[in-house]
């Protein structure tokens, strides 16, 4: 709360420094007076300041050093100097050292008691600074390792309870029911809190001989965050079947589940898969997390012939739109993009998901229940009943579900759904192995899309020229692709879906990749998709009819313009979205 002296001598500053206009200020003042709210929370709900620019201005009339931390990257041996717990709960972050006192930003630098209990909890003086709520917390969010601390930390009483209870008694301890506000439960909500605030997809939790190693995968890659004693794994593992509604006392066969957590205020399903392995019971953690994902497939990473392939099958009123890919590729959020360009009042779109990963408005979608007899195939007989306009089945699994869905096609209803298989073109030959006619799958398969998911370049990127090994890397995956000359380029560049492309060169090519930074791990942030997209044209209607291979369905696509997956990845390095390595990573040299 500022005094009366020091708010009218920001106001005054904030028309003097020319932050507002005197009448953008008067403005500001009778937007405040009609909401009865203060006067500076309205200067920056309503858009007349940046909060970055009032606090640099209550800093300068309070004549209190400020900086602005909204870019500003801290290493981890300072952020050690101030444990994360009083940094967030007083809102104040280290920034380093200077003549033996450490240098502290806080939100309120006028707060005394806060700043006194901060000095004698680490036993140094201070230099003090004032910073924005954005910028501390951008601070805060570089804090790593603390989940490992806060679990051991929460851990240690649990574990000295357990090698107690075991030394006097000769017998593992079993735990059957935990409470939710054991250190167990505490320990769980720190490793959750930690995958799901850095964008973590999947949560493993090993088992090893000696030892309970948990490990994240963030965009798309597996690390290592912390180990734990092996006394944990039974309570947390319990736990974690308590929670999925699971048998706790079966450990021979597998088990499914699931349940959600909240998280900064945002509802995180997760879905479960427990097995039993050599030394104790494995654990994966899959967090379905919708708020930062986008169904536009622009932003997916379709462009050119690829997206315009895509609509153009779209606007089809029957047959299929297959897309394959490994587990975890992005396969069922291409459907729902897909679903969300056609949605309308006027169609009826019904879904057989196994789960339901999004759940959409305007959408009528079931949820595979096996253990009811639900199945696949059962729900697309009941789905046929309804009325559907298209359909959507999660995935083709068997051959009854693969005749079924062949036959709604052939019905009249256009039909979504994927398939396990390592590239677009072997997509076709899959629906053959399954027993379906090769004259059902020519005259209902229309579209077929094959994908993977790279990692994203980050925010700051550097460029530089490629190697020579690169060079000749480019030259084999997309040397027929680039223009020879300028004259060619932009036709090549519409076509492709680029705004611009590289002239063919025997030399070099100026590549980009990213910093690395807290939040941008290698120089990454988030993934995109890379994709080979292609219609089944009358030519390869004739290689399915004649039971033709993968790889002769594959030669007749790129002859007719497919541009393939590790062709698309080359296109979008040489745009700045990704690198040649992440390319080369996920997708096969063809």
């Amino acid at each position: 709360m500022l005094s009366a002296s020091i708010q009218k001598g920001v106001e005054k500053a904030i028309v003097d420094q020319g932050l507002l206009s005197a009448e953008e200020f008067s403005k500001l003042k009778n937007d405040a007076e009609k909401k009865s709210m203060p006067l500076f929370s309205v200067a920056v709900s309503d858009g007349y300041i940046s909060n970055e620019d009032l606090t640099k201005t209550i800093a300068q009339v309070s004549e209190v050093p400020y900086v602005n931390l909204l870019e500003a990257r801290v290493d981890q041996k300072v952020l050690s100097m101030l444990p994360i717990d009083i940094a967030e709960r007083y809102m104040a972050v280290p920034l380093g050292e200077m003549q033996n006192r450490l240098i502290v930003a806080l939100l309120d630098a006028d707060n005394v008691q806060a700043v006194d209990f901060i000095s004698k909890k680490i036993g140094r003086a201070l230099k003090v600074y004032v910073a924005s709520e954005e910028g501390i917390r951008n601070v805060i969010k570089q804090y790593k390792g603390d989940v490992g601390r806060d679990v051991n930390t929460a851990l240690d009483t649990q574990i000295r309870d357990q090698e107690s209870s075991s030394a006097k008694t000769d017998v593992p301890v079993e735990v059957k029911t935990i409470s939710n506000d054991s250190p167990i439960s505490k320990a769980l909500t720190s490793i959750l809190d930690y995958a799901a605030k850095n964008g973590a997809s999947d949560i493993h939790i090993e088992p090893l001989e000696k030892m309970l190693k948990i490990r994240v995968r963030i965009d798309g890659v597996l690390r290592e965050i912390m180990q734990l004693p092996k006394t944990t794994e039974p309570p947390l593992v319990s736990r974690i079947k308590i929670l999925s509604n699971l048998k706790i006392d079966e450990h021979r066969i597998p088990q499914d589940g699931q349940f959600s957590v909240m998280v900064e205020g945002s509802t995180i399903d997760l879905r479960i898969a427990i097995s039993p392995v050599v030394w104790g019971e494995q654990v994966v953690i899959r967090l379905l997390d919708k708020t930062g994902t986008s169904l536009k497939l622009e932003d997916m990473g379709y462009f050119g012939r690829s997206l315009h392939t895509i609509r153009t099958g779209l606007k089809r009123p029957n047959g299929m739109i297959l897309t394959s890919g490994p587990t975890g590729s992005g396969k069922s959020t291409s459907l729902y993009a897909l679903l969300q360009e056609i949605k309308s009042d006027e169609i009826n779109i019904v879904t057989l998901e196994d789960p339901v990963e999004y759940k959409m408005d305007g959408i009528n979608q079931i949820q595979v229940n096996a253990d009811v007899g639900l199945t696949f195939a059962s729900g697309l007989r009941s789905i046929l009943r309804q009325d559907p306009d298209v359909v959507m089945v999660g995935e083709i699994r068997d051959a009854e579900t693969a005749t079924l869905a062949v036959q709604a096609a052939l019905t009249g209803h256009l039909v979504f759904s994927t398939l396990h298989t390592n590239s677009a073109a072997g997509i076709l030959p899959r629906l053959l192995d399954m027993g379906i006619e090769p004259f059902l799958i020519a005259s209902t398969v229309h579209t077929v899309i094959g994908q993977r998911l790279v990692r994203r370049i980050g925010k700051e990127k550097v460029s530089y020229k490629s190697s020579r090994a690169e060079t000749e890397a480019i030259h084999e995956a997309i040397g027929d692709l680039l223009p020879a000359d300028k004259e060619s380029m932009p036709a090549i560049a519409k076509n492709l879906g680029y705004s611009s492309l590289p002239l063919r060169d025997e030399n070099a090519y100026t590549l980009f990749k990213g910093k690395s930074k807290p939040e941008a791990s290698d120089g990454y942030k988030g993934r995109m998709g890379l994709y080979e997209v292609f219609e089944v044209t009358e030519a390869i209607q004739d290689l399915i009819l004649k039971r033709s291979t993968t790889s002769e369905i594959q030669k007749a696509a790129q002859a007719e313009g497919m541009v393939t997956m590790r062709q698309d990845g080359y296109l979008k390095a040489f745009s700045g979205l990704t690198t040649l390595a992440e390319v080369d990573r996920v997708s096969a040299v063809e």
